[in-house]
């Protein structure tokens, strides 16, 4: 099994493309089905603190779930760990992909930004 875990959504096409990307280059990777099993609170925290503390960055603010739940709203009043629990909770609520590994956690899928990291 790989160290690198990858959640992400198969309806997503910015997921594809970054799996796209994992598989030409041929770095071993783990597949985890956002919706149905969104990171745990430790992954989350830990992305947290490569974002610096800023929330918003792990927020799919596209999402359907983001804009029918008004976060956008809300997420000023929330403490880190409530944000953090409603998106263990949420795996829609989640940036994909979601990407954490030995020194290694980016959320979204940047070529550019990925070519450095991987």
């Amino acid at each position: 099994m790989s160290a690198l875990k990858v959640y992400a959504y198969d309806g997503c096409d910015t997921c594809r493309k970054a799996l796209a990307f994992l598989k030409q280059r041929q770095i071993a990777h783990q597949v985890i089905p956002i919706r149905e099993q969104p990171p745990t609170l430790a992954e989350l925290q830990a992305m947290l603190e490569r974002y610096d503390g800023n929330l918003r960055k792990l927020f799919n603010t596209s999402g359907l779930d983001y804009k029918a739940l008004n976060i956008k709203d809300a997420l000023p009043g929330m403490t880190p760990k409530q944000a953090l629990e409603l998106l263990a909770r949420n795996g829609r609520l989640v940036k994909r992909p979601f990407v954490v590994g030995k020194g290694i956690g980016v959320v979204g899928f940047d070529a550019a930004a990925w070519d450095k990291l991987f």
